[in-house]
C-alpha cells in the first residue's frame, strides 16, 4: 500500500539533520586544525646545516652527539709575528654564526679571496673610514689579509 510523504517533517528528523550538520562541520574543522598543526611543527624545525667540500673542518657543527676523546693539551709556542701586533691592531674572534667572506677591498662588490669560519681567531688591523669594514689577518695563515664586514668580530684578551 502506498503512503504519501507528509509535507511537514517531524521534530526528530529536524533534530537529526542539525546534529549531523554540526558533526560534519566539527570533523572538518578538527581535520583542518590537525593539518595546520602538523605543517606548523614541520616548518618550526631548522633544517640540517649543509656541508660543502671547501668547508673548514674546524667550523663544522657536530650534528650527532659524540664523546670527545681526552687528549693532552699541546703547549703552543707563539711565533714572533703572534707575540707583537702592529700599533692599533688587536686579536678577535668571528662572532657571525655562518662565518665571514674575506674580500680584497672594503666593498660588497670586491673580489672574494676566501672565508673565515665561526669562532676563528683573526687579528683586526684597522677599520674603513665609515667603520663599516674591518681589515683583518687570519691568525692561522699570517699571509691571508683582507676585509670583512664590520661588527662581526669580538675583541679577545691576549692569552699571555
Amino acid at each position: 500500500m502506498y503512503r504519501p510523504v507528509p509535507k511537514t517533517m517531524n521534530l526528530y528528523g529536524v533534530f537529526k539533520f542539525i546534529v549531523g550538520f554540526f558533526l560534519a562541520i566539527l570533523i572538518l574543522a578538527g581535520a583542518t586544525v590537525a593539518t595546520a598543526l602538523y605543517f606548523a611543527a614541520r616548518l618550526a624545525e631548522l633544517p640540517e646545516r649543509p656541508t660543502f667540500p671547501n668547508d673548514n673542518p674546524k667550523a663544522k657543527v657536530a650534528s650527532k652527539a659524540t664523546t670527545p676523546k681526552p687528549q693532552a693539551a699541546p703547549t703552543p709556542t707563539p711565533t714572533p709575528a703572534e707575540e707583537k701586533l702592529e700599533p692599533g691592531a688587536y686579536r678577535a674572534i668571528v662572532t657571525q654564526p655562518i662565518g665571514l667572506i674575506l674580500r680584497d677591498s672594503p666593498s660588497t662588490d670586491a673580489n672574494r679571496i676566501g672565508g673565515i669560519a665561526y669562532n676563528e681567531k683573526v687579528v683586526v688591523l684597522g677599520e674603513s673610514e665609515d667603520k663599516g669594514w674591518q681589515k683583518v689577518r687570519v691568525s692561522q695563515d699570517s699571509d691571508r689579509t683582507g676585509w670583512v664586514k664590520g661588527g662581526n668580530t669580538e675583541k679577545v684578551e691576549s692569552e699571555n
